[in-house]
């Protein structure tokens, strides 16, 4: 099979039609991978030369994406704060939104050569551990799901990324039974109403896990184990930073200062919404 601008324009045109809005950089994104290659060798103009092994790979992604199965995970990695990270069935995709807790972080606690110690809840895929790890080089810390698949998935990502000696990773509901005490507690909790899992998008409602998702029938349970829990897991003058819903910041604000913390702030993503909810423990 032999093309150039022809097979991008065909297979955008096919993700199109099943309702993906990016289809030609996804179509680009899955070449790429199927020849094996960079991204930023298939280029729109190219003459591009596929093999029938490779073509058949092709067809069989797009196929999948068509089917709305999530890119990153037929990839099978994707980039968080510029870590290249390795997708899995037990953990979130990690989206631009979750980066507002990293620039949350960076403004609050400015000096990088703080020997933070870190709590990530809900880990997932680690990215949020990583990428602060990855800011504070004497920083150190401990990612925790109630998923084994994915405190695997995070510890092998540490380990690819250098980070192996710094971060640790266990299975856990929530910060039951942790008795240590932390400079940072990270969190990018379930908060999705659990009546409205089915109305998400397909990539979404279809393909995340939904531990990761549903977060009850007001989308704050975990919102209220975190806020009971920080008190204790908080050093004096530690901070909180946890990732929120759409319209749930004044909901997890009071939770949080029925706890006893102190609010410290909000922190919007690029779309306007307050995405980041900033919380110290009183001294």
């Amino acid at each position: 099979m032999s093309g150039s601008k022809d097979l991008l324009r065909r297979s955008a045109q096919r993700l199109q039609r099943a309702g993906i809005d990016a289809a030609l950089l996804e179509v680009r994104h899955l070449l790429a991978f199927a020849l094996g290659r960079r991204m930023s060798e298939v280029a729109y103009s190219a003459d591009i030369d596929l093999t029938p092994a490779q073509e058949a790979s092709f067809d069989k992604l797009l196929e999948r994406r068509a089917a709305r199965e999530p890119l990153q995970r037929l990839l099978g990695r994707w980039d968080f704060w510029s870590l290249e990270l390795q997708m899995g069935e037990a953990g979130l995709i990690p989206r631009p939104d979750s980066e507002t807790l990293i620039e949350a972080v960076l403004a609050h606690r400015p000096d990088r050569s703080l020997p933070l110690r870190v709590l990530d809840l809900g880990t997932g895929t680690g990215c949020l551990l990583l990428a602060v790890l990855s800011e504070y080089p004497k920083a150190s810390g401990l990612g925790i799901d109630i998923a084994p698949e994915a405190v695997a998935l995070a510890a092998g990502n540490a380990a690819r990324l250098g980070f192996e000696g710094r971060a640790s990773f266990r299975q856990g509901d929530w910060a039951l039974g942790v008795k240590e005490r932390f400079d940072l507690v990270l969190s990018n909790p379930p908060y999705i109403p659990s009546s409205e899992i089915a109305g998400l998008e397909p990539e979404v409602a279809c393909f995340e896990p939904l531990l990761a998702l549903d977060g009850g029938a007001d989308g704050l349970d975990a919102y209220r184990h975190i806020a009971g829990a920080l008190p204790g897991l908080l050093a004096p003058g530690g901070l909180a930073v946890l990732e929120l819903g759409a319209g749930q910041a004044a909901s997890v604000a009071g939770l949080l200062e029925k706890a006893g913390l102190r609010v410290r702030g909000l922190r919007p993503d690029l779309s306007g919404i307050e995405r980041a909810i900033l919380a110290e423990k009183r001294i």
